[in-house]
């Protein structure tokens, strides 16, 4: 994979994260890279183990606003950035880790569920300064399984579905669709035109039960977390916008829709 990607015509830098499964763990291969999920937001959910991979590196990249919820954890040089100078930030991370630094890459949540976009850039800048060297996944705590467990969604009777990513998400709206009459649905909203208010539209649109439960769980795990609690249709009448004045909701929520369950 290159820089000159587009995420409408591909390749998907997820895509590219996902072609083949980690290498076997070798203890005379190169030190890894590390992609760690750094939990929802309050730093008592950061696994040890990522916790350890934050403190040991030489050099942490990632997203300003998450690099800031873990600077308190390493002396690592911090490269933080935008999506503007993203591709800057990981090609000196991908340089500095070629000439024997250690490396760790933070990532919100758990990279499993909505990161693999993230893992996929972060493989490739290392891989074109030295493809010996192997990246691997330190999965953390997601606000989608802290809203499982507050939502009571069994996620063996759910349907989970990230919007939060780039690209086109027909594919993924249509799996809603398909699910919403017979399974709980966990989404993971984008920011800002497809939030839960636009999903719960969508889902009527395509014959759900208005009458389902919708809640919006919002910054979870922080000291100002809040559970809003709708009907579908309820929540759909705040479809529409694109932009952070046009939602009652924050960029950090979390869309259940709840099955009815027999008592």
């Amino acid at each position: 994979m290159s820089d000159d990607y587009d995420l409408d015509s591909g390749p998907d830098p997820a895509t590219f994260a996902a072609v083949d499964p980690e290498p076997a763990i070798d203890a005379d291969a190169d030190d890894p890279v590390f992609v760690v999920g750094v939990g929802p937001g309050n730093p008592a959910f950061l696994t040890p183990r990522g916790e350890r991979a934050i403190r040991e590196a030489d050099v942490v990249v990632g997203f300003t606003t998450v690099v800031e919820f873990v600077e308190d954890e390493t002396d690592a040089d911090l490269l933080t950035c935008g999506y503007k100078d993203e591709a800057d930030a990981l090609q000196e991370f991908g340089d500095r880790v070629a000439a024997g630094e250690s490396g760790t890459a933070v990532a919100m949540g758990d990279p499993n569920h909505s990161g693999y976009q993230f893992v996929g850039k972060v493989q490739d800048a290392v891989e074109r300064e030295n493809p010996e060297i192997p990246v691997r996944v330190v999965p953390g705590i997601s606000s989608l399984q802290v809203a499982a467990s507050r939502a009571r969604t069994p996620m063996e009777d759910t349907e989970f579905v990230t919007l939060h990513k780039s690209g086109d998400l027909e594919a993924d709206m249509d799996r809603l669709a398909g699910a919403v009459d017979d399974r709980h649905l966990l989404v993971l909203p984008r920011p800002y035109d497809r939030m839960p208010g636009d999903v719960a539209a969508f889902l009527l649109d395509h014959g759900a039960d208005p009458g389902l439960e919708a809640l919006v769980l919002e910054k979870l795990t922080h000291d100002d977390e809040e559970i809003h609690r709708f009907t579908l249709a309820e929540l759909a009448a705040h479809a529409g916008g694109d932009g952070p004045e046009e939602t009652p909701f924050s960029d950090l929520v979390v869309l259940a829709v709840r099955q009815p369950v027999a008592p």
